[in-house]
């Protein structure tokens, strides 16, 4: 960081970094308030500084009213939640996110990552989001970047990387819906937006495209 090696920084990079894992063994028969706070004293946080940021995230992240439930109570999506809040207890300039709407239905991951851009915008916090659902990342990203065995393959703002769909087909990743559905539509003689990446953005391409044809006839 900074042209830092992180390995060079120990406890410090913690200030500058927060992470959300994919799974964590949450110590189900913690509460929330337990898990935190046991997770900011193996950090090094005194109590005070732990109490500090509990009541800062907890409202932030809807998990008032759950903070003394034991976390095998939880919902799926309240557990990722309870994970972000581990993650963001040092105040991170970065954080890293692999996969964090794993395992949850629509309603979890729209509700998730909704709040983790909530805090990208309010804490201007930069957001690494690891990810292969490209519904989530279209909607949700300002620039992607697609390894393949272990080598940058593109870096670019999403609609520039979806233009290659079929290349990112053959390894293993699959544009939005909505870029086949746009293309389809495209080859059927229909003049849309082949670029859009969301439901919003097709939406509005296709109605456009609709009142052209009503138009000309």
């Amino acid at each position: 960081c900074n042209e830092t090696e992180i390995t060079k920084m120990k406890a410090q990079y913690r200030k500058i970094m927060g992470y959300m894992p994919q799974q964590q063994q949450l110590y189900d028969s913690f509460t929330v308030n337990h898990f935190i706070s046991y997770m900011g004293t193996l950090r090094g946080m005194d109590k005070k500084e732990i109490r500090r940021r509990m009541e800062e995230l907890l409202p932030l992240l809807n998990l008032s009213e759950v903070r003394r439930k034991k976390i095998k109570e939880l919902s799926g999506g309240m557990k990722q939640r309870v994970l972000l809040v581990q993650a963001l207890l040092d105040d991170p300039q970065i954080l890293i996110l692999d996969e964090p709407t794993a395992g949850l239905d629509p309603k979890g991951r729209d509700e998730i990552l909704d709040q983790i851009a909530y805090l990208h915008e309010k804490a201007d916090m930069t957001v690494i989001l690891v990810s292969h659902s490209m519904e989530d990342i279209a909607k949700y990203v300002d620039r992607i970047i697609v390894m393949n065995k272990g080598s940058v393959m593109f870096n670019d703002v999403p609609k520039k990387v979806f233009a290659h769909y079929k290349e990112l087909e053959r390894v293993g990743l699959a544009a939005p819906q909505v870029t086949y559905i746009m293309h389809a539509l495209k080859e059927k003689g229909m003049d849309v937006p082949t670029d859009a990446t969301t439901i919003e953005e097709a939406a509005d391409g296709i109605m456009k495209a609709l009142k052209k044809e009503r138009a000309a006839k």
